[in-house]
């Protein structure tokens, strides 16, 4: 299994990225072919004070191929054009592999 990972900076206003995200963008996230799993996770603070990151999203697939093409998809496509247009400045995405 491998993630596409996205961990998102807080935003100035809270609760509109939250509308938009909840609303808009989540699902378009989730019409992308081979997801298996998405899971968001709010981080609340940290051992150091204030956490550096607001929120992480992961995508899981059964393999890189599965996630690369889902990506390079119309819906992988047209989730990523949302994202930019409204979190372009507080995202950071990585790929990443599970240890089984």
């Amino acid at each position: 299994m491998v993630k596409f990972v996205a961990l998102y900076k807080k935003p100035a206003d809270v609760e509109a990225f939250e509308k938009h995200y909840k609303e808009i963008h989540e699902p378009l996230a989730r019409k992308m072919p081979n997801l298996k799993q998405l899971e968001v996770t709010h981080f609340f603070g940290s051992p150091g004070g204030e956490p550096k990151f607001y929120m992480m999203a992961e995508l899981l697939f059964e393999s890189k191929d599965e996630m690369f093409a889902s990506l390079s998809s119309d819906e992988g496509k047209a989730a990523a054009k949302d994202v930019m247009g409204f979190a372009g400045d507080l995202i950071h995405m990585m790929f990443a592999s599970i240890d089984e």
